[in-house]
Formats: structure tokens, C-alpha cells, sequence
């Protein structure tokens, strides 16, 4: 039988037996709503709980079985897909604009490479790449171009900092093809070229490997890996932005040099398969607060530190420079990126261990996130949202002719949450 409602006017004629009933049935309707509502906001918690991420958190962002670009003509891509180029293109810096436009730097070690820095673009729904800032500031045998490049930054105004090795497919670099390149990226312009002569960076022997930015105190930080030398030529390098004056220190120092025997694995497998790998200073962070510069070399397991106070002072002799230096300890395993938060953190990548690891000054070293699929875990950066991004590009592997290039997760980018709040050494 269906209830109907009582107006307040024939309420007041009831009997007060019928008022009380009605009054009953009025405080039962109003708890049956107020617990609907409660029913409803605790489904939503539980939602919205569900939905966050936690620390830890990570998934694929993107990935390939090989890297494919977006070619500017059929000609390029015939050529691309014949001689199958594409077997020597490994994803190594990965980062991300303010406006959410990703670049990956794809760094010229074997023929064919049409483009050495590229934007992130979809076609028909795959993740492929487009020259940026364009074909002709890609174009190879062009030292005013962009030769070969592998680290890079995107620091708080906007600006990309492109580190140019200038070896292309393991020649000697040109001259003027080693080079700091500073691109607007809101302007999409050419801000300036900055050379890095011989007398810094051997072109027979320099490779100029990563970078960190200082625009508060004015200076960037170049770690030289040196690998084309025998012993090595490890070293850092050191830009003063408002003299344009650079500064090469620490050279063949143990702290950027391969430490002797040392021979790596990666999920079993040793790199490289019949001698092992060298590599000097590789990974480099600076702090938050500009005060302390880390690095590590990548045949080894040490982290390394110093205070830029040592390094900005042009004056300051290299035997003190030398003596200032601090080895950290081992972080457990051989790193190849490197960066840092806005809280005090360095984060730097796991290759024996597969995955991302956390440098505190306080508590020491940590593992982060690991996983089986993340082989060969290469540059690393945030996307000042909560997240770091990063990639796998199985380098040992790729150069190794071991790829089943069939294999869709051969190439990946990941990306973590590491909190709210936390964002690159460069923001607040």
C-alpha cells in the first residue's frame, strides 16, 4: 500500500496517535536517507582510496619492440626499413616539458640513426618519434647541428640543455660538434652554442655523457666518461654561465675512472660477454641546494661527492680540488643515470639490480623499485607531478645482437610515484 505524504496543515487535525505514527515514519525516512548518504561517501573513500597512488607505485608509459620515427619522406623510411637502422637506435634520456610534451634522445652510436633528439609523437596509436627541434638541426656531418646526443636537461625557464657529444658511430668528433646546446623550448628557438674545444673534452677520447644545471649560482656540471682512450679519460667539466668559461677537473681521478677488473651482470648475463665493459663518470646529480655535485662511474659501484664551492672557484688548484672529494660508499650495484629531488634525495638507476634506487645523506642507500623487466635501466628524470620517468633500453643486449626484436617490451619507459610534492632538484 503506498504512503501518502501528510501536508504540516493536516497534520495539525490528526489524532495524536496518528501524529506520533507519522512522526515515526518521517525519523525512519530521515535515517534511511542519512544512511544512504553514508553508504555513498564511504563507497567514495573507498574509491578514491583505491584510486591514489601509493609510493612504489609503477607502470609502462610507453613501449617497443624497436624505436620507429616519423620520417620526412618515403625515400628516408625506405632506406630506415632496409638496411633495418633500426637494430642500432637505443632510447637512452628521457624527459618531459611543463607542457607535458615528451623527448627522447636516441645518441648516434651506429649508423643510419635519422634523428639523435626527438619529440614523442602518436600515430595510428604507437608511440613514435619525430626530430625535434627539427630535421635540419638533426642533420649529421653538420657540426652546427646536433651530432649525437645522450644526456640533456629541461631546467625551470623552459630552456633544454643539450649536450652534444659529437662522435658519431664511434669517429672522432669534429671540430666544433662537441657542444652545449641551450634551446627555448616556449619560443622554439636557438638561444646559444657553446663549444667544447679538444683542450676540455679530447675529441679523439672525450664522451660527454650527462649533465646537472645550476641557473641559481650560474654553472653546469659534464661528466666525461672518457671510454675512448686506453686508460681512460674520465673527468668533470665545469661551466661558468656568465664568463662562458669551461673548466675540465678531476681528470683520470679514481672517482671517474673504471675501477680495474670489475665485470658486471645483468640478469646472468655478463656485459659485455667476452670482456668487461669500461666506462668512467657516468651518472651525475646535483643537489638541491646547489651545494654538493654526485657522480659515480658506471664500471663500478661507488657514489662520489664534492662541494661546488671547490668547483666554482676557477682559482682553486686541482690538488685541493682532489683532496675534496668524498666517496660515499657503494650503492650496492653499477648505476648509469643519475638525478635529484627537491628534498634532499639522489635517485639513481639499478643496473645490477634492475630497477631505481634512493641516495638520502641521512639514511644512505635504499632499493626503490625493482622488476625483471627492467633491464638495463638508463636516464631518469620527474615529471613534477608526483612521478619519476624512466627507461630500459637492454643496451648490452641491443649491441650484443641478443634482441628478439619481435619482442614488444624490448623498449621501455616506466614511470614511479615517489610522492606528492616531489619534483625535480631544479623546482621548489
Amino acid at each position: 500500500m503506498a504512503v501518502v505524504p501528510v501536508s504540516e496543515e493536516l497534520y495539525a487535525t490528526l489524532p495524536l496517535e496518528k501524529r506520533r505514527k507519522c512522526m515515526v515514519r518521517r525519523a525512519l525516512k530521515q535515517t534511511s536517507v542519512l544512511m544512504s548518504v553514508v553508504v555513498l561517501m564511504a563507497s567514495m573513500s573507498v574509491l578514491w582510496a583505491s584510486a591514489a597512488p601509493k609510493v612504489g607505485d609503477y607502470e609502462i608509459l610507453f613501449q617497443w619492440n624497436h624505436l620507429d620515427w616519423k620520417l620526412a619522406d618515403e625515400a628516408m623510411k625506405a632506406d630506415f626499413e632496409k638496411n633495418e637502422y633500426w637494430k642500432g637506435a637505443m632510447p637512452a634520456g628521457f624527459k618531459v616539458d611543463a607542457e607535458g610534451n615528451y623527448y627522447l634522445s636516441v645518441p648516434r652510436w651506429a649508423p643510419g640513426i635519422p634523428a639523435t633528439l626527438n619529440k614523442v609523437v602518436m600515430a595510428d596509436g604507437k608511440p613514435v618519434l619525430e626530430a625535434f627541434p627539427s630535421w635540419e638541426m638533426n642533420e649529421v656531418g653538420n657540426p652546427d647541428a646536433i651530432q649525437s646526443v645522450l644526456g640533456y636537461e629541461i631546467d625551470e625557464n623552459g630552456v633544454m640543455w643539450i649536450l652534444d657529444q659529437g662522435h658519431v658511430n664511434g669517429a672522432p668528433s669534429i671540430d666544433g660538434s662537441q657542444k652545449l646546446v641551450l634551446w627555448d623550448l616556449k619560443a622554439n628557438t636557438l638561444i646559444e652554442s657553446v663549444k667544447i674545444p679538444t683542450e676540455i673534452a679530447p675529441y679523439a677520447a672525450s664522451f660527454l655523457n650527462d649533465l646537472a644545471v645550476d641557473n641559481q649560482d650560474g654553472f653546469v656540471y659534464i661528466a666525461d666518461s672518457g671510454i675512448f682512450s686506453d686508460p681512460l679519460q674520465g673527468g668533470l667539466i665545469v661551466y661558468n654561465m656568465q664568463t662562458k668559461q669551461l673548466r675540465r677537473v678531476l681528470n683520470q681521478h679514481e672517482s671517474v675512472q673504471d675501477v680495474p677488473g670489475f665485470w658486471f651482470k645483468i640478469a646472468g648475463k655478463k656485459v659485455w660477454k667476452d670482456t668487461p665493459m669500461r666506462t668512467g663518470a657516468d651518472g651525475i646529480a646535483l643537489s638541491a641546494d646547489r651545494k654538493t655535485l654526485y657522480w659515480c662511474p658506471l664500471t663500478g659501484r661507488n657514489l662520489y661527492a664534492i662541494e661546488t664551492a671547490f668547483l666554482q672557484d676557477f682559482n682553486t688548484p686541482m690538488s685541493m680540488i682532489k683532496d675534496a672529494v668524498r666517496n660515499l660508499g657503494s650503492k650496492g650495484t653499477n648505476t648509469d643515470g643519475m638525478t635529484a629531488d627537491n628534498q634532499g634525495n639522489i635517485y639513481y638507476t639499478m643496473l645490477e639490480e634492475q630497477g631505481v634506487g634512493i641516495y638520502n645523506p641521512a639514511t644512505g642507500f635504499k632499493k626503490f623499485i625493482t622488476d625483471d623487466r627492467m633491464v638495463w635501466v638508463d636516464g631518469i628524470c620527474f615529471d613534477n607531478k608526483g612521478y619519476i620517468l624512466f627507461n630500459n633500453n637492454r643496451l648490452h643486449e641491443l649491441f650484443g645482437g641478443e634482441l628478439d626484436w619481435n619482442d614488444p617490451t624490448n623498449l621501455i619507459i616506466w614511470k614511479a610515484y615517489v610522492g606528492e610534492g616531489v619534483k625535480s632538484y631544479l623546482l621548489k
